[in-house]
């Protein structure tokens, strides 16, 4: 109610109106009759003058600034309505019109609005007030216009009241879409939405993201503005500064704000972009100071001056820098085209525009081209009537289809042609030549319901009352001395995205990109954005991705991290790189030589098995406990040598656990079978009696070397069974994977070698204790060397192998295992090779009696030395050993051993008497 309340007073168009409009037909500005008839506003003129003088009354006033490309606009609808009433579309229905100049005001907009509304037929023009309109019967069906967004907002308020079909071809602003607000607008072009977006996308496309604004302060500017500060806020887009304009020429600040703007732009160097949403006449003026102050920049126009021929003509243009627009797609206007060279030939009685512009080009027609369109768009109407009183009509070819722009002729069309259609629904079962066959808001109906063919493809209004059609990207380019308006690409507000008819006019789009326009420099794949201090997010620094992060994109505003521990990223990385597996391979250069040093050790085994072979029967192999024992202990070397192979190349599930089970088990058996010959040659050479009973009961070699051994196959076995190696993934390096066998369980792998040290332990006790017998013979001191290498490289490889990490942890096992062997095979064996092979002579039994009695004769003095007395009974205790030799033989060679004071025999031969009482009574042959 409150805006019926607006309309309650019964709104009449009086009839002394000043200057030009004195009656109510005067204020018609084209017109002609028809069965049913169409509104239109258009603003023909862009400023409506004020009375200088006081009280002001409220009085149309007239207007001033011819405007030549809505000028076209009417001449548009005109020809359309032509059109539609020379074709059989009506089937004999006559669509007349009644224009109205705006004069770009919605205050006059609103008085033609009245007019519309005023009954039909009715003996003055009379608005009458109703609570229900639905019978009314108004002065027109539909009304297409108005030329600005502002002014559409307010007539269609109006209009709403009864329901009166607005068609407009050219108001954008995305408000009009809301039909709550605006239920009887609809409009043949896309709303600021899609424009707004796609102006946003063309910048971040290009790389731009610092920017300015300039916009009028209306309610079309300032609802375009608030529909691209989204857009632009979707797209990353920053807008440096916003510069509004006084949205009439006649506001005394407009010349100030516009010299601010300007000054505005020669600041800011950085942005280098510009969008602008304003007038046709609003951008002139702004261009023209730009041009005075060399301003160059990518200006981004709306479709309201995007192809327009004025500004396009102005001199200098092409300093102001590259301009690129939007607008609305353009269809075939070769009929129009062919009406206006045919225009002269039209009666002016019904169309003061057309009588005004042959007055203006009277005027100005002896005006070069540019001159000649300012001195057009400056006289005012009363100007006009004092200077064409002695001028000469003419008519200038040509210069109306030169400013011809062709969205909006073709819009205008298209919103002539869809009430056409409208009205042919309607009027289908009605005879539509009487005027009251139906009322506006039924016509509303068939509106939204219409389809109209255009350039073969069938377009309608979508429920908001828009046709989504689609926009023509314009780049201004200079060609042969002239600023042309071109097509670069289309805009597809559905795909949301530009379509370009062919590669020269996509590199013409790069051609753009090569402008920068940001607050801060593009940060590069490999960097992102650091945030500073600034409130907008496009000014920031660029740093280096850390390690592990990448990114792949300009301008980042965060770094990717590297999915998984699989793959890693140097600094400033634009990927990830899969990490390179590592392990001991066969190929590489320290494997080979290990293998080669474990090659070698086998064929040293195998060579000792020949050369103890071939010597089987001789004292040096005997001494060294049997073929047997010589063999098991080799066999054990040759183990240790062939499980390093396990601690080479890929390991798997089988190698963790075999290596670690084969070198312990054999390493064990080594020992045991050491263990073995040091209580053997301890027994033999001990003269201690004490020692030698204890040693007889512990000797027993084949239970010792099987307890010895099973023991460590029962460790390695649990072992195995509830805590089993596996192969484990190290991802200690930053740029590897090191394949490693894990040991499954430290206390194992610790009990494993605790177990074998003990046992060297022990061995080593028994082998120091015998390191002084017959030398030549004589394997304990070599057994004591052989347990000290092995005890020293376990000692040192303890805090290598916590300390080692990498590919070659597993040589470092391997090292010590070498080096263990090698000594324990070395010290055993290689000295009994080289009896065997450089001192042949030793090597008999003549020999090895000889050094028994040598070493039993030096044995024998020292003990004589600490005797004080012969026991008197000596020569009886000699008969009775002789005695019992005959009935005590020794268990092991069948040979007879006695001890008597003074002598000591051999075989049954005499020792000379000195002979220590403290000699072993028993030896074995094989020592």
């Amino acid at each position: 109610m409150a805006f019926f309340s607006f309309l309650i007073p019964c709104f009449v168009i009086g009839t002394d109106i000043a200057f030009s409009c004195q009656t109510t037909h005067d204020f018609v500005d084209a017109s002609s009759p028809g069965d049913i008839v169409i509104g239109g506003l258009f603003a023909v003129h862009r400023k409506m003058l004020r009375p200088e003088e006081y009280p002001f009354k409220p009085a149309i006033q007239n207007c001033a600034g011819f405007e030549i490309q809505i000028f076209l606009q009417t001449l548009a609808m005109i020809h359309a309505i032509e059109m539609i009433n020379n074709s059989t579309l009506l089937s004999g229905v006559t669509l007349g019109y009644e224009i109205y100049d705006t004069c770009a005001e919605v205050t006059k907009a609103m008085a033609s609005a009245l007019r519309f509304l005023s009954k039909f037929n009715s003996s003055e023009d009379v608005v009458e007030f109703k609570c229900n309109y639905s019978d009314y019967t108004s002065r027109i069906k539909a009304v297409v216009g108005a030329s600005y967004s502002e002014v559409s907002m307010a007539v269609s308020r109006l209009l709403a009241l009864q329901l009166i079909p607005q068609v407009s071809p050219v108001s954008s602003a995305e408000i009009l879409s809301d039909k709550i607000r605006f239920p009887s607008f609809f409009r043949t072009i896309p709303s600021d939405f899609h424009q707004t977006r796609a102006m946003a996308h063309l910048i971040h496309k290009s790389g731009w993201n610092w920017i300015g604004i300039i916009a009028t302060d209306d309610d079309n500017g300032r609802f375009a503005l608030e529909s691209f500060g989204v857009q632009a806020m979707a797209n990353n887009v920053c807008i440096a500064f916003k510069e509004l304009l006084p949205a009439y020429l006649s506001d005394n600040t407009f010349h100030t704000k516009v010299d601010h703007a300007i000054e505005k732009i020669v600041k800011e160097t950085r942005v280098n972009v510009i969008v602008v949403f304003m007038r046709q006449f609003h951008v002139l003026k702004l261009f023209k100071k730009a041009i005075e102050r060399d301003v160059n920049k990518i200006w981004i126009a709306s479709d309201n001056w995007s192809a327009a021929v004025k500004i396009s003509t102005l001199p200098n243009i092409r300093k102001l820098g590259t301009i690129v627009g939007f607008g609305f797609k353009s269809g075939d206007i070769s009929t129009f085209q062919d009406f206006l060279r045919n225009l002269l030939e039209k009666p002016t009685d019904n169309n003061k525009f057309l009588h005004e512009y042959i007055m203006l080009l009277s005027v100005c027609a002896h005006l070069e081209y540019h001159d000649f369109q300012t001195c057009i768009s400056n006289q005012s109407q009363d100007d006009l009537l004092q200077n064409v009183e002695n001028k000469h009509q003419i008519w200038k070819d040509g210069f109306l289809n030169a400013n011809i722009e062709p969205g909006f002729i073709h819009s205008t069309i298209l919103a002539v042609y869809a009430v056409a259609h409208a009205i042919k629904r309607q009027c289908k079962d009605r005879n539509c030549k009487d005027p009251s066959a139906f009322a506006p808001w039924e016509l509303l109906e068939e509106l939204k319901k219409v389809t109209v063919v255009d350039d073969d493809k069938e377009i309608m209004f979508e429920p908001n009352g828009d046709m989504k059609t689609s926009y023509d990207v314009l780049l201004w380019k200079e060609i042969d001395g002239h600023m042309e308006i071109t097509t670069m690409a289309e805009y597809d507000p559905e795909k949301y995205d530009f379509i370009f008819e062919d590669e020269e006019k996509k590199k013409e789009f790069l051609d753009l990109k090569k402008v920068q326009s940001t607050c801060s420099q593009h940060c590069r794949p490999g960097q992102m954005k650091k945030i500073t201090e600034s409130p907008h997010t496009c000014c920031y620094e660029c740093v280096y991705c850390p390690e592990n992060h990448y990114s792949n994109q300009t301008d980042m505003d965060y770094c990717y991290r590297c999915n998984n521990k699989t793959y890693w990223a140097p600094v400033n990385s634009t990927t990830c790189y899969r990490k390179t597996i590592h392990f001991l391979t066969w190929t590489d250069w320290f494997a080979i030589f290990l293998l080669l040093l474990s090659a070698f050790g086998v064929l040293l085994v195998l060579s000792i098995s020949v050369i103890f072979t071939k010597n089987l029967n001789t004292p040096v192999v005997k001494a060294s406990g049997g073929l047997t024992v010589c063999y098991v202990i080799l066999f054990s070397h040759f183990l240790i040598f062939l499980s390093t192979v396990f601690f080479i190349d890929e390991p798997t599930e089988f190698k963790c656990k075999t290596r670690q089970a084969l070198f312990g088990i054999s390493f064990a058996l080594c020992i045991s079978c050491i263990l073995i010959k040091s209580l053997k040659i301890l027994l033999a050479f001990s003269f201690d009696p004490k020692l030698q009973n204890f040693l007889k009961c512990v000797y027993k070699p084949v239970p010792t070397v099987v307890t010895c051994t099973g023991i460590q196959v029962i460790i390695c076995t649990f072992w195995l069974i509830f805590s089993t190696p596996f192969v484990k993934q190290n991802f200690s390096m930053p740029r590897a994977i090191i394949l490693e066998c894990s040991e499954g369980s430290i206390v194992a792998f610790g009990t494993m070698l605790g177990y074998i040290a003990a046992l060297a332990f022990i061995c080593f006790i028994f082998a120091f204790k015998g390191r002084k017998l017959p030398e030549n013979y004589n394997e304990a001191k070599f057994i004591t060397f052989g347990m000290l290498i092995y005890f020293i490289a376990w000692i040192v490889f303890i805090p290598v192998y916590v300390t080692t990490f990498g590919k070659y942890l597993p040589a470092v096992e391997i090292i010590v295992v070498l080096i263990s062997n090698y000594g324990i095979l070395c010290c055993t064996f290689l000295p009994k090779c080289y009896i065997i092979i450089y001192k042949q002579e030793t090597n008999t039994k003549s020999a090895f009696l000889k050094m028994i009695y040598t070493y039993s004769s030096k044995s024998a003095g020292s003990v004589a030395v600490s005797q004080v007395s012969l026991d008197s009974k000596s020569s009886s205790s000699q008969a009775t050993n002789s005695d019992s030799c005959k009935s005590e033989k020794n268990s092991v060679n069948g040979n007879c051993h006695f001890q008597v004071p003074g002598q000591r025999l051999i075989k049954g031969k005499a020792l000379p008497k000195n002979t220590a009482r403290s000699e072993p009574r028993k030896r074995h042959s094989s020592i």
